[in-house]
């Protein structure tokens, strides 16, 4: 039986990496920090490898999310979402993933990073208790922490309690940064198909001052009367 180790996880990583695929990930990562380090593995290998790994210790994933390399640190959140959405998994562990991904954010440094995990490992966690945290975030100086505030809302979206989601958005209403622009835009219009009429309020209120890129994805689902209407609102501000 094969070992739940970071160590043996990331031997068994480096023996699916190809020079193709890593062009492929250097092109698709956002922060060109040149400390970030590549394998070049696909994103259906890791996760794939990832399952194998589903039951890792919590002290093994976190050895495993402080890798150099980007493709460990995914499997480090996969296996995390994977724990997370396990329904066998106990309270306790569900905690331990929730204080893991807060303590090693920086670890968590891109978006993709973010939206592998923070539904079920912060949201999931998050949804029967106070949310103070998620507030906290969205007013953070580093992106994939606001990032991680309004996606780990898509859990409560999903159990239709939308009122985090609105007012997340709202705190992140002038995000300079697009990767939050589109992120808080994407999710008030997925809360907005379970509630349309608390969609408009909020794009009655805020339309005129959101960065278009936001209001573009907020509005991409209404109908294109209503859609003209905002982007024509948009314009005048």
């Amino acid at each position: 039986m094969i070992e739940l180790t970071a160590k043996i996880f990331e031997t068994q990583l480096s023996l699916l990496k190809s020079i193709t695929e890593l062009e492929n990930v250097q092109r698709f990562f956002r922060d060109k920090d040149p400390k970030h380090k590549f394998l070049g593995v696909r994103m259906a290998a890791i996760f794939d490898l990832a399952k194998q790994f589903i039951e890792m210790p919590i002290d093994e994933i976190e050895k495993l999310i402080g890798s150099e390399y980007y493709e460990a640190r995914m499997g480090a959140v996969s296996i995390m979402d994977f724990q997370a959405r396990n329904k066998k998994t106990t309270p306790l562990r569900k905690k331990e993933l929730f204080d893991l991904y807060i303590k090693c954010h920086d670890k968590i440094d891109n978006w993709d990073l973010v939206d592998r995990s923070a539904p079920y490992v912060v949201g999931g966690y998050l949804f029967d208790k106070p949310r103070d945290i998620l507030y906290k975030l969205a007013k953070s100086d580093h992106v994939w922490e606001r990032r991680t505030a309004i996606v780990s809302t898509y859990f409560f979206i999903r159990q239709n309690d939308l009122s985090d989601t609105f007012k997340i958005a709202e705190i992140l209403i002038n995000d300079e940064h697009d990767l939050i622009q589109k992120a808080a835009g994407s999710w008030i219009r997925e809360a907005g198909k379970r509630d349309k009429l608390v969609l408009i309020e909020f794009l009655d209120n805020f339309a005129r001052s959101m960065p278009i890129a936001m209001l573009r994805c907020a509005i991409e689902k209404l109908d294109p009367k209503e859609n003209r209407y905002y982007l024509e609102i948009n314009k005048k501000k």
